[in-house]
């Protein structure tokens, strides 16, 4: 049997783009995921398939696996040979209970590694605005947790060492107890007018902030049902927030964007978004699927060279040709002098991936466009051209090509599927919050999310790509809020910020 491992991951304090590169590799290699509750659900996009992903989140009041049980968890599967990838929010020895982890894989004899994550303890006041260090106002940064053992008969907290202690205090948990310690800090002589800052979600879309001091910040976060998880700040450098407040002040912060792509596609729209401060989230609708007919659709690849003209459609159509071509030739020669021409600047920039060179590009993203584009070129009568593309496409372009005299043979390059799956929680969190907005980038898009039959929440909007998604949307009876001028995923975040701008 194989010799096991545990790595116990910090999956830093929840912005995705915060975990490390070693968090992520171990994500990648894990046989076994055991992840908590403050871990960002979309890391599991990064595991590989068919990984056994275990949930032990633990929040206030409800605990899927008592801690010990989960050291007997990670114990056993490292015990079997597996590699143990043990997730856990912020860093794993800043009050995660990784040392006891730790302690438990040592004595059973267990490989295991430390992997450092960022601590919302700074990182969360740094998304607010906030330095814990700052030359002008501290030398020290002191870290304590507000959440202590339930069966201590007393507090360790020392409030007369925090309190006498110069520099900034970042407590970490204890929301719930925070009258508790504001008044504890204020008896043993804490200054009452000691700025403090509570970070809620931080470094998320959902972050919200709340500023006041000793005195009354227990009674405000009281009033405005300022719940955990949560950070809190105590110290002058707090009031550097109404100069250094970058991330809540981003164009489409708190704005709930669903995404409805393919898995694979929706993170590039996903990123672009939460870099403008939107609490986007993947909601796949479609799949992609080989071709359904494979030896047909690689006899036409092999006999590419054949053709005057290749036409591809969508990144897809790209990516499943020359998939295709490479399996079947070494050489990228043997494609000939065909012309290539690509609807699209993302489609066009597949074909440069594959180091080919686009021939025509019309300037609309449309079917309909590329025909003029080739009429400017060359006569289209008796001109061969491959068009291989998705299953179930329109017929517009192919039949107004062999309108004009062109000799077409289209062929199936892949097809779209419903996604059945819903790995990183998407559609169960649209079903229980609903979403400001909705995009879409495609017609099955549309379809497949009006297949799911999703309940209907007030106020959100409906995002198009172009007059053709548009068309199937309406047809679903989902009200086109926005369309794309330009149709790609630039010109749909371009009309996004245009449309929120004016509210």
């Amino acid at each position: 049997m194989p010799e096991g491992i545990c790595f116990l991951v910090g999956a830093g304090p929840g912005d995705p783009l915060l975990l490390t590169l070693k968090g992520r590799d171990c994500i990648e290699r894990a046989d076994v995921l055991v992840y908590d509750y403050l871990c960002n659900p979309a890391f599991l996009r990064y595991a590989r398939s068919g990984v056994d992903k275990i949930y032990v989140g633990k929040k206030a009041g409800s605990h899927t696996m008592r801690q010990e049980e989960i050291n007997e968890l990670i114990v056993s599967k490292t015990l079997e040979g597996k590699t143990v990838t043990r997730l856990k929010g912020g860093d794993p020895f800043l009050f995660g209970r990784g040392g006891e982890e730790a302690e438990m894989l040592q004595a059973a004899g267990c490989r295991f590694e430390i992997v450092p994550g960022v601590t919302s303890a700074i990182a969360g006041p740094a998304y607010a605005g906030i330095p814990v260090t700052h030359r002008a106002h501290n030398t020290m940064l002191t870290i304590f947790t507000g959440h202590e053992d339930p069966n201590k008969a007393e507090t360790s907290i020392d409030y007369k060492a925090l309190a006498s202690m110069p520099g900034t205090k970042v407590m970490l948990m204890g929301i719930d107890r925070l009258a508790t310690i504001t008044a504890g800090l204020q008896d043993a002589g804490m200054k009452a007018e000691t700025p403090v800052a509570l970070v809620r979600w931080a470094t998320t879309a959902q972050q919200e902030t709340l500023v006041g001091t000793l005195a009354d910040i227990a009674a405000k976060a009281a009033d405005a049902s300022f719940k955990a998880p949560a950070v809190a700040v105590f110290g002058d450098v707090v009031n550097l927030r109404h100069k250094l407040n970058w991330f809540e002040s981003l164009p489409l912060f708190g704005k709930r964007i669903a995404v409805t792509r393919t898995r694979q596609q929706a993170g590039e729209l996903v990123g672009r978004l939460r870099e403008l401060g939107a609490d986007a989230f993947e909601m796949p609708t479609i799949r992609i699927e080989p071709a359904p007919n494979k030896r047909e659709f690689y006899e036409s690849v092999a006999y590419a060279h054949g053709y005057d003209w290749l036409i591809f459609t969508s990144p897809n159509g790209v990516d499943a040709f020359f998939t295709a071509f490479f399996e079947i030739y070494r050489d990228a020669r043997d494609l000939g002098a065909v012309r290539i021409a690509a609807i699209g600047p993302a489609t066009s920039a597949r074909v440069h991936f594959y180091r080919f060179q686009v021939d025509v590009q019309p300037e609309k993203y449309v079917a309909e466009e590329i025909i003029a584009a080739l009429q400017k070129e060359t006569s289209l009568d008796n001109l061969k051209i491959l068009l291989p593309r998705a299953e179930g496409a329109r017929d517009v372009l192919p039949n107004e090509l062999t309108r004009l005299g062109a000799i077409i043979d289209e062929v199936v390059a892949y097809r779209t599927v419903p996604e059945t799956s819903d790995e990183t929680g998407g559609i169960e969190r649209y079903r229980s919050e609903g979403a400001d907005m909705v995009t879409f980038t495609s017609s099955s898009t549309a379809e497949n999310f009006h297949a799911l039959d999703l309940p209907p929440h007030a106020g959100v909007s409906f995002a198009s790509i172009g007059p053709v998604t548009s068309q199937t949307m309406r047809q679903f009876k989902m009200p086109v809020c926005i369309e794309a001028k330009v149709h790609d995923i630039p010109g749909l975040i371009a009309e996004i910020l245009e449309f929120y701008s004016k509210k």
